[in-house]
């Protein structure tokens, strides 16, 4: 009982941080708007420039970066508990990289295919990457481990953006698969989100209505299967899941490595290792990390614009490397 008021205290003070942030994202950028712009384009029919630039480009744009956020941190916790791998993340297990290669196949061969088909070959690739770093981690005798499941992400992953830039050349479509590579939601539009936010939606609910299996799961098998839980089944289900959740993020915003890495750790720090507990947060603190990096992208060199892709990374990175040094126990 008293986790649970001390998590419901966690979780309000984490969507009041949430909504500041969005109001900060939204005042922000190239062009100067205030936060009575933002209170008319969310709430009133005036229009001026302000209004509408708020009302069309920025206001989508900073849902796509909490929906995003989400996915990709719930994906990597998901992930982190059931091969109990702390460098576990989508966008460094070939999930993004597959999602990816899929994309730029189905833009050189179907060119005419619409953003759901596209989303769905993402779904499909990032399946496809996953098996790819899964089947390779699993040829050594002895099971998986962190380093060589890293390895083998690094390895399929390399391979798979090979494949994709070959595609782009060879087919002549490398500018259109870069609007996605980039890793940016310049151009989103509420069309790209009406088809992904139930996706995600989906995902992130199953997430957390199997949320108290993912716990055990991430403690002990053994103990899951004494416990009577069909442990298999359990694991197809969330990897689903992740397919579901990074597919989705890729077909947005491209390749978006480390927020899977990072959020799960930093969460794990605020409301401990219960899964029932970190599901919901990571979708808090996810959305906050991709608010947070948009924004830097759009006004740390106004008029100019640096791509999400890069802020992530260069928060990622020392994150990434303190992991490996300190191991899973590093911000517990």
């Amino acid at each position: 009982m008293k986790s649970s008021i001390l998590f419901s205290i966690k979780f309000i003070i984490g969507l009041s941080l949430l909504f500041a942030m969005f109001i900060v994202a939204m005042v922000f950028g190239a062009a100067e708007t205030s936060i009575q712009d933002v209170w008319n384009a969310l709430f009133s029919n005036l229009k001026s420039d302000q209004i509408n630039l708020l009302r069309e480009i920025r206001f989508p744009r900073e849902v796509g970066a909490i929906v995003v956020g989400a996915a990709l941190a719930v994906s990597g916790a998901i992930m982190q508990g059931i091969t109990r791998n702390p460098l576990a993340d989508p966008g460094l297990l070939g999930l993004t990289s597959g999602a990816n290669a899929a994309l730029a196949i189905t833009l050189a061969l179907l060119p005419t295919t619409n953003y759901l088909g596209i989303t769905i070959a993402c779904f499909i690739g990032a399946a496809v990457g996953a098996i790819m770093v899964f089947s390779i981690g699993a040829i050594k005798k002895g099971g998986f481990s962190p380093l060589r499941i890293v390895l083998a992400g690094a390895a399929v992953s390399a391979f798979l953006y090979a494949v994709a830039d070959g595609v782009g050349i060879y087919f002549k479509v490398s500018k259109d698969i870069s609007m996605w590579t980039a890793g940016g939601l310049i151009g989103t539009n509420w069309s790209q989100l009406n088809i992904i936010i139930p996706f995600i939606s989906i995902g992130i609910l199953i997430s957390l209505l199997l949320s108290r299996q993912l716990t055990i799961l991430s403690l002990n098998e053994e103990v899951a299967v004494g416990l009577g839980q069909k442990t298999v089944q359990i694991k197809l289900i969330l990897f689903f899941v992740v397919i579901l959740l990074a597919g989705a993020s890729v077909a947005l915003v491209g390749n978006m490595a480390f927020v899977g890495l990072m959020v799960p750790h930093i969460v794990r720090a605020i409301v401990g290792t219960d899964y029932r507990f970190i599901i919901p947060m990571s979708v808090i603190v996810g959305a906050i990390l991709m608010l947070v990096a948009d924004t830097l992208g759009r006004t740390i060199n106004i008029p100019y614009e640096t791509p999400v892709a890069a802020i992530i990374a260069i928060m990622g990175l020392p994150f990434f490397l303190l992991i490996v040094r300190k191991g899973g126990g590093a911000f517990q």
